[in-house]
């Protein structure tokens, strides 16, 4: 963090409620903070900004694995998103909210007496391998050129395209009705909100993401990872 050469790799924990730009705006700031005390030069008679950002965005109400890219890094950042993905979490059953998790309010109601932790068992299954998957309304895909959330919160009827992406191990690790507890090991641009909302409509009933953290991307690891204000404080500014 010396120079204008840094390249950094960092792994974060993206607190919940934050939006992954808010994490990514808050190390640049910190990163910007640090150059400016250590070598001030960098900064005299022209404007330098070093480069950060994420590889791979995380929604405000998901936690976990958040790899931000510093310096020349940044270059690298489309190997990263690449990469293979592991997440845990819980699926409500019985209810769906259209963004397919708990930005928007509950607009359905189901039954669940039919669902037995069997059915949960099979249904998981028919996920594994390459599926069809349909993109959330309430996603930053674009559509028309403008993002899609933008248009789905002023009401817009949005039909994204569905995309084919790869669950390679889909867990059903407990079952407490109206919870069941995963864990998904899947390709890079995967939906698990669109898994949820696929899951249940399989179960013949509703369902929506009720928590997720991304716990592995690549072999970068949830555990090696450092809240924002650990990373700041470890610059000692």
């Amino acid at each position: 963090m010396s120079n204008a050469e840094i390249s950094s790799v960092i792994l974060i924990n993206k607190p919940l409620g934050w939006t992954s730009f808010d994490a990514v705006n808050k190390i640049r700031y910190a990163v910007i903070k640090k150059l400016r005390n250590d070598s001030p030069e960098l900064f005299v008679g022209r404007k330098f900004r070093p480069k950060v950002g994420h590889a791979g965005t995380l929604d405000p109400l998901a936690t976990g694995l958040l790899i931000v890219c510093v310096g020349k890094e940044t270059k690298n950042i489309e190997q990263y998103m690449g990469q293979e993905k592991e997440y845990t979490g819980t699926f409500f059953l019985g209810a769906t909210r259209p963004s397919y998790d708990k930005e928007t309010e509950v607009d359905k109601s189901f039954s669940i007496e039919h669902i037995t932790e069997n059915d949960i068992l099979k249904t998981a299954a028919t996920f594994v391998g390459e599926i069809d998957q349909i993109p959330p309304m309430y996603s930053a895909i674009k559509k028309d050129g403008k993002k899609s959330y933008l248009s789905a919160r002023v009401g817009e009827d949005l039909q994204h395209d569905p995309r084919k992406v790869f669950i390679k191990e889909f867990e059903v690790v407990k079952v407490e009705m109206p919870l069941v507890y995963f864990r998904i090991v899947c390709s890079k641009g995967t939906y698990i909100r669109s898994i949820a909302r696929d899951f249940g409509a399989a179960l013949n009933t509703g369902a929506y993401l009720d928590s997720l953290c991304r716990t592995r991307i690549g072999n970068y690891k949830y555990e090696d990872a450092m809240s924002v204000e650990d990373f700041v404080n470890s610059l000692q500014i």
